[in-house]
C-alpha cells in the first residue's frame, strides 16, 4: 500500500535591521527511491534569490540559495508532495552467515561501507562500549536483528527525550551521562554503538508523519520539526530503518531527506549574513506533514484508468 504526503517546511531568520546574506545551503528535498517518490516540489525564498541545485557526495539534493537583497527577514518555504510505500523491512531476508553477531561483510561491501563502519566519536572511559555490551547475550550467540530491535526500543524507554532548538549533536557518551537527548542524539548513540559491533550505520534526517495531527490521538516525538533516525546495513537486506526516539522500524511515517555518515553533515540550512553585531534576533522552523488518502482507480470503457467516483 502507498500513501501520499504533503510537506511544508518553513524556516525564518529575523534581524532587527536590514542585513545582507551570503550563499545558504538548503537540504530539504526528500530523496527519490523505490519506496519514496517525489511528485512535486516548490521552493520560495524571500527576499528574491538565485537558486541552483546540486548533489553532495551522498547524492542528497542540495539547494544553493543566494539572496539578492538586504532584508530584516530571510524566509525559506519548501513544499513537497511525495508518494510513500509501506516497507516491511524487518521481514527482509538475511543470509545465515549474518544472522548472528559478529558477522563479516563481503570484501566489496566492506570497501563501500568503510565510512559507515568506522566509529566517529571517541569513548575514552569505555562507557559507550560497556552500554553496548549490555545488549549482547551472555549465555550464547546474539541474533543480529534481535539486538538491533532491543537497542532501538531501549533507547526510547530508558533515556528522556529532550528537544533542542540548536542543531548541535551531543556525543554518545554525553547522552548516556545526561540520560537524555534529542532525536539526533539518540540516532547517533545507536549508530556509534552498533558500529563498535561491526554493523555499518548511517545518519538520516527528514520528516515524520504524525497521524495524531490528522486524526487525534497520542503524538509521536519529533513531529512538527525536522526529525532524525538511522539506517543499519545488513547483508541481503540492505539499509534498514531504526528510529530509537519512537521505536519505529521501517513503515511509512518517516520521510528521508538526507543520508550522511555523521550528523554534522545534515544541517537543514546553513549560511552566512553580514550586518551590525547583535542584529540577529532569532529563527523559527516548522514542518507540516499531512497524509493524503489514496485515490482509488478503476478502468474506463476505453481501457484508460480514471479516478473512481
Amino acid at each position: 500500500m502507498s500513501f501520499q504526503h504533503e510537506i511544508v517546511h518553513t524556516t525564518v531568520y529575523r534581524y532587527s535591521e536590514p542585513v545582507s546574506f551570503g550563499e545558504h545551503r538548503v537540504m530539504f528535498r526528500p530523496r527519490d527511491s523505490h519506496d519514496q517518490r517525489v511528485l512535486a516540489t516548490d521552493l520560495q525564498v524571500t527576499p528574491q534569490a538565485i537558486v541552483r541545485m546540486i548533489q553532495d557526495p551522498h547524492s542528497n539534493s542540495i539547494a544553493m540559495v543566494q539572496p539578492l537583497q538586504s532584508a530584516r527577514e530571510l524566509r525559506i518555504v519548501c513544499s513537497f508532495t511525495i508518494e510513500h510505500a509501506t516497507q516491511l523491512e524487518p521481514r527482509l531476508p538475511l543470509p545465515t552467515e549474518a544472522d548472528l553477531l559478529p558477522f563479516v561483510y563481503s570484501p566489496d561491501e566492506r570497501m563501500d561501507l568503510e565510512h559507515y563502519l568506522r566509529p566517529h566519536h571517541a569513548d575514552p572511559g569505555g562507557a559507550l562500549m560497556a552500554w553496548t555490551r549490555g545488549f549482547l547475550l551472555a549465555d550464547g550467540p546474539t541474533n543480529t536483528r534481535d539486538l538491533l530491535a532491543r537497542m532501538n526500543t531501549a533507547i526510547g524507554q530508558t533515556l528522556r527525550y529532550q528537544p533542542r532548538d540548536e542543531e548541535t549533536t551531543q556525543s554518545p557518551t554525553q547522552t548516556l551521562a545526561l540520560g537524555s537527548g534529542s532525536c539526533r542524539d539518540f540516532a547517533l548513540l545507536m549508530m556509534e554503538a552498533i558500529r563498535r559491533l561491526g554493523v555499518a550505520a548511517r545518519f538520516v534526517s527528514g520528516y515524520l508523519y504524525d497521524a495524531a495531527l490528522d486524526n487525534g490521538g497520542d503524538m509521536v516525538q519529533g513531529s512538527g520539526v525536522t526529525h532524525a533516525w538511522l539506517e543499519a546495513y545488513l547483508p541481503g537486506s540492505g539499509w534498514l530503518t531504526y528510529d530509537p526516539t519512537n521505536n519505529l522500524t521501517g513503515g511509512s511515517q518517516l520521510v528521508r531527506v538526507a543520508v550522511v555518515r555523521d550528523p554534522d553533515h545534515a544541517s537543514p540550512v546553513s549560511g552566512s549574513w553580514f550586518g551590525a553585531p547583535g542584529s540577529y534576533i532569532g529563527m523559527s522552523a516548522t514542518v507540516q506533514v499531512r497524509r493524503r488518502m489514496p485515490v482509488a482507480l478503476d478502468v474506463g470503457h476505453n481501457g484508460a484508468e480514471k479516478p473512481a467516483e
